[in-house]
C-alpha cells in the first residue's frame, strides 16, 4: 500500500476516530497510528498478514472502544493490550493464538470478546475477572474439557461450538448471568452433560447438535419438563424460513427469521428475546421444549 493512501486514511481517520483498513495486505500494524493514539475509537485491521501488535503503540489508544484484528497471523498478544481500559469489544477471530496475556482480566470495560478459529486450549481463567463481559466466543479452538472456574464467568453468551470437549464442570449452572450455551459439533457423551443445566441454570437457550448423542435423549434428563424451566433446545440443521408457523404471540415478530438470524449482531438473541417475552412457544422447526418465562429485560 503506498503511502499516500495510508496517510489519506490517517487524516480521515484524525477527523472521524475510526480508523479502517481491511484487506490491503499489511504485514505490520501501521506505525503511522502513534500519532492518533488520543483520539481514535475504533480500529479494524482485518483480513491481512500481522503477525504482532507493537507493544509500545498499542497500549496507548486511551480511548479505543472497538479493536477488530480478525483474519491475520497473531500468534500472541502484548500484556500492553490490557492497559485499554475503554475497549468494549475485541474480535480476534481466526489468527494463531494459543493464549491470552495473564494481564488480560485488566480489559475492565470489555463486554464482547471474539476468539473464534485459534489454538485455544483451555477456558482462558482470565476471562473470570472481567465483570461487564456479555459475550465469549471461543468456537473453533482446541478445548477439550470445561473446569470448575467456568461458573465465575459473568457472561450472558458463550460460544464453544467445534472444538473437542469432552468434559463439563457441573459449576457451569453457577453462571449468574449466563442465558446462551453454545456447544455444537464437540466430543460430549449425554452422561457428560451436566443435568442442573436443565434444572439449575439461568440458560434458556442450549444448542448441542452435533455431539455423540442423539438429540431426543435429552428428554430423558432430569430437569427437561420442570415447569418454570426457560430455555429452548436449537435444532440449527433443521431452520427454515421464513419464520415458523407455530408462533403462539399476539402479534408476529417484525422480523423474518433470516433477518433475526443474520442481519441484526449476535445470532438468535433477538428470536430467544421474542420467546420468552410471548409466553410459551412449543413444536415449532427450530425449537423444542418449555417457555414459561416472562422475562423481558435481556433483550
Amino acid at each position: 500500500m503506498g503511502n499516500s493512501a495510508l496517510r489519506a486514511h490517517v487524516e480521515t481517520a484524525q477527523k472521524t476516530g475510526v480508523f479502517q483498513l481491511k484487506d490491503r495486505g499489511l504485514t505490520e500494524f501501521p506505525s503511522e497510528l502513534q500519532k492518533l493514539t488520543s483520539n481514535l475509537r475504533t480500529i479494524d485491521l482485518s483480513n491481512n498478514r500481522i503477525e504482532s501488535l507493537p507493544p509500545v503503540i498499542i497500549g496507548k489508544f486511551t480511548l479505543l472502544k472497538s479493536l477488530s484484528l480478525n483474519n491475520n497471523k497473531l500468534t500472541v498478544l502484548p500484556g500492553e493490550l490490557c492497559n485499554l481500559k475503554k475497549l468494549e469489544t475485541l474480535s480476534l477471530n481466526n489468527n494463531h493464538l494459543r493464549e491470552l496475556p495473564s494481564t488480560f482480566g485488566q480489559l475492565s470495560a470489555l463486554k464482547t470478546l471474539s476468539l473464534s478459529g485459534n489454538q485455544l486450549r483451555a477456558l482462558p481463567p482470565q476471562l473470570c475477572n472481567l465483570q461487564h463481559l456479555d459475550v465469549v466466543d471461543l468456537s473453533k479452538n482446541q478445548i477439550r474439557s470445561i473446569p470448575d472456574i467456568v461458573g465465575e464467568l459473568q457472561v450472558i453468551e458463550l460460544n464453544l461450538n467445534q472444538n473437542q470437549i469432552s468434559q463439563i464442570s457441573v459449576k457451569i449452572s453457577c453462571c449468574p448471568r449466563l442465558k446462551v450455551l453454545r456447544l455444537e459439533e464437540n466430543c460430549l457423551e449425554l452422561s457428560m452433560l451436566p443435568q442442573s443445566i436443565l434444572s439449575d441454570s439461568q440458560i434458556c437457550l442450549l444448542a448441542v447438535e452435533g455431539n455423540l448423542f442423539e438429540i431426543k435423549k435429552l428428554r430423558e434428563l432430569e430437569g427437561y419438563e420442570k415447569p418454570q424451566a426457560a430455555w429452548i433446545i436449537l435444532f440449527v440443521n433443521r431452520i427454515c424460513f421464513p419464520f415458523w408457523s407455530t408462533w403462539r404471540g399476539s402479534q408476529p415478530p417484525r422480523r423474518s427469521l433470516h433477518d433475526v438470524l443474520h442481519k441484526h449482531g449476535n445470532p438468535y438473541r433477538t428470536l430467544i428475546w421474542n420467546l420468552l417475552q410471548s409466553g410459551q412457544s412449543k413444536g415449532s422447526c427450530c425449537c423444542q421444549g418449555s417457555l414459561q418465562s416472562t422475562e423481558t429485560e435481556w433483550k
